[in-house]
């Protein structure tokens, strides 16, 4: 497999692209042939000509070039599987949790689907490992977005007319897009408390000047995944007063909080909002999922009745389109050129079942469902 298509997604709101000019020279260094929708890369920064100097050809009739693509890249789910071939693999997110009838589509169309959210977190998958490389991001922009809507500075300030105490930020949920925020906001002089059911993250939040927020939960741990896991109804309840004390006193509140393949737990509800000051700010990362904060809604901010705004924080890594791609980019050509799936002789892609990182993410083959998680 050598032919790769890199789509132009469909969703407007979407701004990264699958492949980056630079990473498609790489590829077709190494022997693959690229197609690139036009205007695929438009939103991220990259035009047609700088993808046709890259190596790649121009389409205008992505229906057309399905039918010869062996490998298909995108970012997002597939609104159609339409015109693909048996057989091709396709690389995107897939929401594989939700989409049921998407993967049993899949299958039914003999069409290898590979879901970017299932690459195992290891070390030999990290420079593949799209989820922590767009939540970083995430992370970063929940902190700008943050500082821009809050009606006060960021760092502490002395000045003839006075001092001004630094705004107090609190980040709930330390793994990838948590440690990111924290160490924005630190970059921009707040006084920054952090929170994570996992003991074990205390150290990193301490190493970026953060100070750790301790609450006893009893056991605690996390997946094989490195996600946190999911709390019982009396673990909750503990961390949500523990919290909102903590609340009270910030400015900003950030709350990554998720449970992979499970709806994100609710950690701040209306009466703690109430409690909260006028002005402040509370970024959900998890509003997709269920989200964190009650009353939050997807791309869409709430303003409480005592002057609280609720922010939407998801897919947030759309608002830096260059960056996110190019990062985005090099998992998916790291993936690709991968000595367990690149064949150097032949210089091309094969599908290898006997990798763990491909056991990992595979979820359709040979017309089934053959991931164990969702057969």
């Amino acid at each position: 497999m050598k032919k790769i298509l890199v789509c132009k997604e469909y969703d407007e709101r979407e701004t990264r692209v699958a492949l980056i000019p630079d990473d498609i020279k790489k590829l077709t260094g190494l022997g693959f042939e690229v197609t690139v929708v036009s205007g695929a890369g438009e939103k991220s920064g990259f035009d047609d000509k700088s993808y046709e100097a890259a190596g790649a050809k121009i389409t205008a009739d992505e229906k057309s070039a399905l039918a010869g693509a062996e490998i298909i890249a995108r970012v997002m789910k597939p609104q159609s599987l339409d015109g693909i071939a048996e057989n091709a693999v396709h690389i995107s997110y897939l929401d594989p949790f939700n989409e049921k009838d998407l993967l049993n589509d899949f299958a039914a169309r003999k069409i290898q689907a590979v879901s970017l959210e299932m690459i195992p977190r290891t070390t030999l998958a990290q420079k593949m490992d799209v989820q922590s490389s767009q939540t970083s991001l995430a992370g970063y922009t929940a902190v700008i977005n943050a500082a821009a809507k809050l009606p006060k500075i960021l760092p502490m300030m002395v000045t003839p007319a006075g001092t001004i105490n630094p705004a107090r930020v609190f980040v709930i949920g330390v793994g990838v897009a948590g440690l990111q925020a924290i160490a924005t906001a630190k970059r921009l002089g707040a006084r920054v408390d952090a929170f994570d059911t996992r003991p074990v993250v205390e150290e990193q939040v301490k190493s970026l000047g953060a100070s750790f927020v301790k609450i006893d939960l009893g056991e605690m741990g996390q997946t094989a995944q490195g996600y946190a896991k999911e709390l019982t109804p009396e673990q909750i309840a503990r961390q949500k007063e523990a919290q909102a004390k903590v609340c009270e006193k910030a400015n900003i509140v950030i709350t990554t909080a998720k449970v992979f393949g499970r709806k994100a737990p609710r950690l701040i509800e209306k009466s703690v909002l109430d409690r909260m000051q006028r002005g402040s700010i509370v970024v959900d990362m998890a509003v997709s999922t269920g989200g964190n904060v009650e009353g939050s809604k997807l791309f869409e901010d709430v303003v409480t009745e005592n002057g609280v705004t609720i922010m939407s924080g998801d897919l947030l890594e759309r608002q830096v389109p260059y960056d996110a791609s190019k990062m985005f980019s090099g998992n998916i050509t790291a993936f690709l050129t991968h000595a367990g799936f690149y064949d150097k002789e032949a210089k091309e892609f094969k599908v290898n079942l006997d990798d763990e990182i491909m056991k990992g993410c595979l979820i359709t083959s040979g017309g089934q469902i053959i991931h164990e998680r969702f057969k």
